[in-house]
């Protein structure tokens, strides 16, 4: 979550206020978000090892889960929705992944939503068209994991923050909305905390320099509504720190905060691929013309020596957590995953989808629409072509070896059987009698301790 304010310059630059978006830019964004869901539900990847595990887990009874969780080290708000979402349509593939592509496509009219607000329906349809074509957000639609979860969280924290703080809409009950997201976040990935963290700042800074007083008593507010929200995730502290002192990645070390920044552009922008730093450039480009740049003419932009007002309060929530997420992974040792930043990529899809914004000219602005948007949408049909696991082929051979009750499966190392015991339960009729362990502790395939 974090918050918006309006400023001299914040509605747009001169030459971008019309009332109704050029058709090109709504037939992109139409395109853009129709390929989008579409994308969000076609893979046929089996299942890697973080989702299988997530299923697993999710398939325990609600009072086992939390236990599980000791073991795993993640809070427990996903799985247990998961665990209700199976229990209506089933534990396929399609089905289990289903629940983040609604969380996905649930995002969209959001992210329009929140465009149109920071820049009027231009602004809107290059936004949601940046949301729905990422294949940072394809991807994470499309897997069994909470991170798709976290992002629409994310959009409905930005929403309401910004009724609170730049429309005036601040009353107690918009606040119990904040406080109730605030919460979500936090039971449903750790890295909210950063978040939140940054925001509460920004707003605290409000409160003591804002001129106006109804922006401070708004400010008080939500900074009230988020400390609510930290105050319901108390409960779950104790778990939170037996994880952190039991579950860790020892193989990997904290990263450097430009590696960070640069290996995150690239997920975002075309994917995990060798390639994806070309295209990350582009929308490092995009978030410097957001930041800096303003329209002058149909065919120039002229950059200032001060951030925009329009959306500078969104880069310094980003610049936050980026921040607090170094010191934090320096003290701590703390490894760092591109998946990780799902709670701050919708501040930066805004950004970037600004930074189109301010191509004046039409042709300007659906060339430089195109040229962002089109690698991303190659990043994503990547993704959804990429085989994520070999358990299925693994599977197979098993399935055409088995001889019974009398065959023993090991599996070395004990990572391997969340995804192969995913496709073993997927067809029990092949492999029916078929003892199994994992390897070195002689336990459950469907499990992993961390």
């Amino acid at each position: 979550m974090f918050f918006v304010m309006d400023g001299p310059d914040d509605t747009a630059d001169l030459l971008e206020a019309p009332s109704t978006a050029p058709r090109s830019i709504r037939a992109i964004g139409l395109a853009a978000v129709i390929l989008g869901v579409i994308l969000r539900f076609i893979s046929t990847s089996p299942m890697w090892l973080d989702e299988a595990l997530t299923v697993n887990i999710a398939r325990l009874p609600l009072g086992s889960i939390s236990d599980a969780l000791r073991h795993d080290g993640h809070p427990p708000l996903y799985y247990v929705l998961l665990h209700g979402w199976m229990s209506v349509f089933g534990e396929s593939n399609l089905a289990v992944r289903g629940l983040s592509g609604v969380f996905g496509v649930l995002a969209l009219p959001l992210a329009f939503i929140v465009g149109r607000r920071r820049g009027g329906p231009i602004l809107g349809w290059l936004t949601v068209a940046v949301v729905a074509l990422s294949p940072f957000a394809v991807r994470y639609s499309a897997e069994a994991r909470m991170y798709s979860l976290v992002m629409l969280l994310v959009f409905v924290g930005y929403l309401l923050l910004d009724d609170i703080l730049r429309l005036g809409r601040n009353g107690w009950g918009r606040s119990a909305a904040l406080a109730l997201v605030t919460a979500c976040l936090l039971y449903t990935q750790y890295w909210a905390l950063w978040l939140c963290g940054a925001t509460g700042l920004t707003c605290l800074w409000l409160m003591w320099r804002a001129e106006e007083q109804d922006l401070r008593r708004s400010a008080r507010r939500a900074v009230i509504a988020l400390l609510v929200g930290l105050a319901a995730f108390v409960p779950w502290l104790p778990t939170m720190a037996y994880q952190s002192a039991h579950t860790a990645t020892p193989w990997a070390n904290a990263m450097r905060p430009t590696a960070v920044v640069s290996w995150t552009l690239c997920v975002f922008s075309f994917g995990d691929y060798a390639d994806a730093a070309i295209f990350a450039s582009v929308m490092l480009v995009m978030v410097m013309l957001a930041l800096f740049g303003r329209a002058r003419s149909q065919t120039s932009i002229e950059l200032t020596a001060n951030p925009r007002r329009q959306v500078s309060f969104e880069a310094v929530v980003v610049v936050l957590v980026l921040l607090i997420t170094t010191v934090v992974s320096i003290i701590a040792d703390a490894a760092y995953a591109p998946r990780y930043a799902s709670v701050y990529f919708p501040l930066v899809a805004v950004l970037v989808a600004v930074g189109m914004s301010r191509f004046a000219g039409r042709r300007g602005r659906v060339l430089v629409a195109l040229v962002v948007l089109l690698p991303m949408l190659g990043g994503s049909v990547l993704s959804t072509r990429s085989v994520r696991s070999q358990s299925r082929e693994i599977v197979d051979a098993i399935a055409a070896n088995v001889s019974g009750s009398s065959d023993l499966l090991v599996v070395c190392p004990d990572q391997l059987g969340p995804a192969i015991s995913r496709e073993l339960d997927l067809r029990s009729s092949e492999t029916l009698g078929l003892r199994s362990i994992s390897y070195p502790d002689r336990g459950d395939l469907h499990f992993v301790d961390w």
